[in-house]
């Protein structure tokens, strides 16, 4: 997974080297992502980069168009006290999120021998089951009173459920009668989440 010389300098700051990051992604690729988790780096500062609210990232202004570097800077991307950072064993650096930093693509249905799993599929290749680990969860935007389904991808982050991927959750869902009203309940995983109600 090497950078190109135009990589390097349309996307390097003094603060930012995509050549550790880079080189990073290389050493864990058995595990997927990097121990992010893990690392402690000091902060360098921000940098003008942006995860706009439809998941598309700007760098400058400029949107990214190679989705192999969208994939690389998701890799590394954390979430401390509020915000948004990219971050490597030596840097970590600032960024804005407008919305959520992941964007859900795809779902699909999955029956097993421990009963049905949702695995959803985000924008920069994320595949994640919804479940105890990774619940989802249907917030009500209070200006516009629609609702704003999301999942937990990891390390506090959460996706933010396309609409279409979100119509077919509710046509999955089943109607259950609650403490507060009737109830679209979907289950995966062992779990049951509520999609909000009718």
């Amino acid at each position: 997974m090497s950078v190109s010389d135009a990589e390097k300098i349309a996307l390097s700051t003094p603060a930012f080297d995509l050549n550790t990051l880079s080189q990073q992604l290389i050493n864990n690729s058995e595990s997927g992502f990097p121990p992010v988790d893990q690392w402690h780096p000091e902060f360098c500062g921000d940098i003008d980069m942006r995860i706009a609210g439809n998941g598309q990232w700007f760098y400058m202004g400029t949107p990214i168009g190679r989705q192999r570097m969208v994939e690389l800077f998701a890799r590394v991307l954390w979430r401390e006290e509020g915000r948004y950072f990219l971050k490597t064993p030596v840097e970590k650096i600032g960024i804005q999120v407008d919305r959520l930093p992941f964007l859900i693509t795809a779902v699909e249905a999955v029956e097993t021998e421990q009963g049905m799993q949702l695995w959803f599929t985000s924008s920069t290749g994320d595949h994640i089951c919804a479940g105890p680990d990774h619940p989802l969860r249907v917030h009500v935007n209070d200006q516009t009173g629609e609702p704003e389904p999301a999942i937990h991808v990891r390390f506090g982050m959460e996706g933010l459920i396309a609409r279409p991927v979100f119509y077919q959750l509710v046509e999955m869902a089943t109607l259950e009668m609650g403490e507060t009203g009737e109830q679209l309940i979907i289950e995966s995983a062992g779990e049951r989440f509520s999609l909000g109600q009718l």
